[in-house]
């Protein structure tokens, strides 16, 4: 049953709760990227992993199997992380890569119609001030975040314009972001039970735990329900619905959690 976010516990005066919980169990880690282990910012590129962040995560790796699931792609987030010890999802689960037996590319057949789609949208925003379509391998994204609000309806209109007629892509909305996808029945929480079952981790001790803080990410935080951890970066006012189990503030304290997780798993996880 969903919650709202503002109602959930705060993930870090649980740890002990959790700590009894995890104790004998195997756990599986899956971290969103912007937003989760960066703070949001304005442009894409400016989301740089703090090298404190990477330390952290690289410490989990050692112990856990450790998977970034990311809106963006694979190939960027892999750059922006620079390890190669986790399993890498990107376009939201389209495109999976790492140390698993075989990779995952949902999106092959859709490139020539999402390039297409990319340069029709560049064409119909280029007097639209702030915009950015950014052009993905699995999606094509524009984001408004700096569109002024009064122009932000023009975005949308020109998305709709560009799928009418379309029956093999759609739009999904994210933080400030509409995506251009393929319409396959594919989305983070898919990507998730997939890296499990390629890790061969769908026994009743293993926990996977995902955290994240975008609307995407609910889909992730649903699909381990039950059996796993879900846990949502956001402030404690917001009011919107969850599949999480808990909240944390932001990246910073994901930090002390993913500190957390590797000390109790016995790695030390470095400054």
């Amino acid at each position: 049953m969903n919650k709202s976010i503002r109602d959930l516990p705060f993930v870090l005066s649980r740890r002990q709760a959790l700590a009894r919980r995890l104790a004998g169990k195997r756990i599986a880690v899956f971290l969103d990227y912007d937003g989760t282990l960066t703070p949001i910012v304005d442009k894409p590129e400016m989301a740089v992993l703090a090298p404190s962040m990477r330390a952290l995560v690289k410490a989990l790796a050692d112990r856990l199997p450790v998977a970034i699931v990311s809106g963006r792609d694979r190939q960027d987030v892999h750059r922006l992380v620079g390890l190669d010890s986790l399993i890498y999802a990107g376009s939201h689960g389209l495109d999976i890569a790492g140390p698993i037996a075989a990779a995952y590319d949902g999106c092959g057949e859709y490139r020539e119609m999402l390039v297409e789609a990319g340069k029709r949208l560049r064409r119909e925003l280029t007097n639209v001030g702030g915009v950015l379509v950014e052009c993905k391998r699995c999606s094509v994204a524009v984001h408004y975040r700096l569109v002024p609000e009064p122009e932000r309806p023009r975005i949308m209109a020109a998305v709709d314009a560009v799928l009418a007629g379309q029956t093999e892509l759609r739009a999904t909305a994210g933080n400030m972001v509409i995506e251009i996808q393929p319409k396959v029945n594919w989305n983070k929480g898919k990507a998730v039970s997939w890296i499990l079952r390629a890790l061969n981790l769908e026994t009743a001790d293993v926990v996977p735990i995902f955290i994240g803080d975008d609307i995407t990410d609910e889909d992730a935080f649903a699909a381990i329900d039950g059996r796993g951890i879900g846990v949502v970066v956001s402030g404690p006012s917001a009011n919107r619905a969850t599949a999480a189990g808990y909240r944390i503030d932001g990246p910073e304290e994901v930090g002390v959690f993913l500190r957390f997780l590797a000390e109790m798993n016995g790695s030390e996880s470095g400054n």
